[in-house]
């Protein structure tokens, strides 16, 4: 079992990696490590990020085959079948990590903006369900003067959509709750940077 601090530094120094070598065509796959891993795994973070085709944890943190157990749903938001993937890989695995990881210029933050400006008619139910788990993280923002600067609402958006993820895998799951209080399991949120890379970690870290 991995401590979630060295957890998290593995994903600090990675994301370093990743950053700096963005550009040289320094992609490796290693098959080897994928013949090991036929018959069980170990990853020692679970990532909890949004299904953007711009945001693949796996190459965002450099790792590799195995590493990480990784859930993408659009916006990153928290349902039954979320908690229960991050159930399933922080007690089958004994992973003590747990990233809910958000991305700049996120297209369901920036739906649900436009949704609660201007309500769609024929909005897919399914869609809407998405829209709906993202909606309290925007609806006190846009009672602000940032209602006033897409840009910049959307920014903070964001980080709030991210905060409600991991606050719910905190408090919605008394499996995790537990793994947290006896265990050392950590929730924290991020925000990968499609402008530079970067993955900056701030909530819970």
């Amino acid at each position: 079992m991995i401590p979630a601090q060295e957890s998290l530094q593995r994903l600090r120094d990675g994301n370093r990696r990743f950053v700096s070598s963005i550009g040289s065509g320094e992609m490796h796959l290693h098959l080897a490590r994928g013949v090991e891993l036929t018959q069980e795994q170990s990853p020692f973070a679970i990532i909890l990020g949004c299904s953007d085709a711009r945001v693949p944890a796996e190459i965002v943190f450099d790792q590799g085959l195995g590493d990480l157990f990784v859930i993408r749903v659009a916006g990153n938001v928290v349902a039954p079948s979320q908690v229960g993937s991050v159930e399933f890989a922080a007690s089958r695995f004994n992973t003590r990590l747990v990233v809910v990881l958000g991305h700049s210029r996120c297209g369901a933050v920036l739906a649900t903006i436009e949704e609660l400006q201007r309500p769609k008619e024929n909005q897919s139910i399914n869609l809407r369900s998405i829209v709906d788990r993202v909606r309290p993280s925007v609806e006190g923002l846009l009672r602000t003067e940032l209602k006033n600067d897409l840009h910049t609402l959307v920014g903070h958006a964001v980080r709030s959509n991210v905060r409600a993820s991991v606050d719910h895998l905190r408090h919605g799951s008394a499996l995790l709750e537990n793994l947290i209080r006896n265990e050392g399991l950590m929730v924290v949120g991020a925000e990968y940077s499609l402008e530079t890379g970067v993955v900056e970690f701030f909530d819970g870290v």
